[in-house]
């Protein structure tokens, strides 16, 4: 299992296909594997696929401090310099789309293109800070609770309706907490890449889900009127489009990043 040290963290990634580096960045309560893993035969027949692990998800280690976006973004490119050579495509999700909007910032010539789904530059809004949270106190009490929570908000209603009881019930009993949750929500509150979005210096497509109720509309809106020339676009899907909508969601990023 691949991994590398980058301060006090190990960080772990699994790497698939070949061809050019192609880096998938998982969101809160999320890892390489679950959130992508059943992605990865959509891009790994021309690309490298590398899945890190942010610290506090996954089989990624450290020492269990206060996360920031520079630390995360620091792993993410830690592990995409140790698994490929040259520049990068980069996808991130949700925290992960925060994540990788630094990345590109922050390691000019890292990143060759990028797309972001769902993510937000500023943790502003009175309604997300109240998710953001509620998340805190559900996972405090019983995350049990905050994965039905989650459950409920992160699809859409016509997606969850289709489900029925017995598959929303598959889909809440599935749940794993991973090691660093509370830290990751609590970076999640803090976030604020607003200085960070004009020295974004690479074609970027920024991804909106009409029907996500955990980041809506005015998170990929700012990123989009934040990032130089980024282009915008749309999936009818709710937050978890990985699992909602996924092959629109591949078909959507093969057609920016092979571009």
């Amino acid at each position: 299992m691949p991994s590398i040290t980058v301060a006090d963290a190990n960080v772990h990634y699994e790497v698939e296909g070949t061809g050019p580096g192609l880096i998938l960045v998982h969101g809160t309560q999320g890892s390489g594997e679950s959130d992508w893993g059943h992605l990865v035969d959509g891009f790994s027949g021309d690309r490298t696929v590398v899945r890190p692990d942010l610290s506090g998800s996954g089989k990624t280690t450290d020492a269990g401090g206060e996360l920031t976006v520079e630390i995360l973004a620091g792993q993410v490119a830690a592990a995409a310099r140790a698994a490929v050579d040259g520049p990068v495509d980069m996808v991130g999700f949700s925290l992960g789309a925060v994540v990788a909007a630094a990345v590109a910032a922050l390691e000019p010539g890292l990143v060759r293109r990028m797309v972001l789904v769902a993510g937000w530059p500023h943790t502003g809004d009175s309604r997300q800070r109240l998710m953001f949270e509620l998340w805190r106190d559900l996972d405090r009490a019983d995350f049990r609770l905050l994965h039905r929570e989650v459950t409920l908000h992160g699809f859409s209603p016509r997606f969850l309706d289709g489900l029925g009881p017995d598959g929303i019930a598959e889909a809440i009993a599935e749940g794993t907490r991973e090691p660093g949750l509370d830290r990751q929500i609590d970076l999640n509150l803090r976030v604020d890449i607003r200085d960070l979005l004009p020295r974004v210096a690479v074609p970027t497509l920024v991804v909106e889900l009409t029907r996500d109720q955990l980041v809506p509309a005015w998170g990929p809106v700012a990123l989009h009127e934040g990032i130089p020339d980024s282009r915008y676009t749309e999936i009818d899907s709710g937050h978890l489009v990985l699992f909602e909508r996924p092959a629109e969601l591949t078909e959507i990023i093969r057609g920016f990043v092979l571009d």
